[in-house]
């Protein structure tokens, strides 16, 4: 499965949400009467949240699903009657389902609300002060924002093993160096998706001072270009995402945006305001424990074990719950 997730709303701004069922992969449709329980002097054990009703949704690629799965454990650990809706399919699905009450909270991400659900223009290059814009934006639509973990699942671009000895480049700036003086040496695997975004290729080359001719762009799409990149055929460079496993077991080097284009791209708990108001303290206590373990090299880890590894995702967040005390 490709991580590559689509920050930005394609299409028309609707959706089907009698379709959301249909369209959810999660392991239950049910209550969640089979989640672990909570080990003494966990986190979990110290909150009751006995008699909450709640839904959990994602979307439908690995990390989403994982993160989604994380929620759905934790809260039946704290004894919570959870549904289990995660694997819907893209932002604009997942966003209908919470404004209908469909879903009651899912782990989105602060670019992809700034940018994409909230339809600003600007990206904002300060995590916190974009988790609080967000958080302030969201209020008014009756969604409370919480529990912001670090790390981040935004665009990069990588260089295969031989190509990044062979050009020296390790920073984005090298790279348009390169475009400019051998296109031919730079030539770049992307999707049609990354060539055509504000916040791919084309404002990449504008904030960098390149262009990359035609020629020297291979239309591939992500679980490709960097199997071939690893195998040192089709280009030199790709596009990526930042929390993508196969960087580091493929070896590959990820360029430093030493011009921080790339808009960030953190999760945190979105929830319905009125569920979350009614058991604030509880969420709080529980997510912000679990964020805090959120790290790149703790999600890159976990997106691993389900794509490279191929553990299910359910064991997957159930041992980083166990492992982080949280369950």
């Amino acid at each position: 499965m490709n991580l590559l997730h689509t920050h930005r709303v394609v299409g028309a701004a609707g959706a089907l949400v009698a379709a959301l069922v249909l369209s959810a992969c999660g392991s239950s449709s049910g209550s969640s009467s089979g989640a672990p329980e909570a080990g003494e002097d966990s986190v979990a054990s110290g909150i009751d949240l006995s008699g909450l009703e709640i839904t959990i949704g994602s979307k439908e690629y690995t990390e989403q699903l994982v993160l989604g799965s994380i929620m759905v454990q934790a809260l039946g650990a704290a004894g919570a009657d959870v549904v289990d809706q995660t694997g819907l399919t893209g932002t604009q699905v997942v966003r209908a389902a919470i404004e209908a009450g469909e879903i009651d909270a899912y782990y989105e991400y602060t670019g992809t609300a700034w940018l994409t659900i909230l339809q600003n223009t600007e990206p904002i290059p300060d995590p916190q002060e974009l988790f609080e814009m967000v958080q302030a934006a969201e209020a008014e639509n009756d969604i409370s924002w919480f529990s912001l973990a670090s790390f981040n699942n935004t665009y990069a671009l990588v260089a295969g093993p031989d190509a990044a000895e062979r050009t020296g480049v390790t920073t984005i700036s090298e790279y348009a160096a390169l475009v400019n003086e051998d296109p031919q040496a730079a030539r770049l695997c992307a999707s049609a998706e990354f060539t055509t975004r504000e916040d791919g290729l084309p404002g990449l080359e504008a904030a960098y001072g390149f262009d990359l001719p035609e020629s020297e762009l291979v239309p591939t799409e992500q679980a490709i270009s960097l199997t071939a990149l690893a195998e040192d055929e089709l280009c030199n460079f790709s596009y990526a995402t930042s929390t993508d496993p196969s960087i580091e077991s493929f070896n590959l080097t990820l360029l430093e945006d030493d011009k921080s284009f790339f808009p960030i791209y953190n999760p945190a708990v979105s929830m319905r305001t009125e569920l979350y108001e009614a058991n604030q303290d509880a969420f709080e206590e529980l997510f912000d424990a679990i964020s805090a373990e959120l790290t790149q090299e703790t999600i890159t880890r976990l997106n691993a074990e389900v794509e490279i590894d191929g553990i299910p995702v359910e064991v997957v967040a159930e041992r980083f719950l166990t492992d982080s005390g949280i369950i």
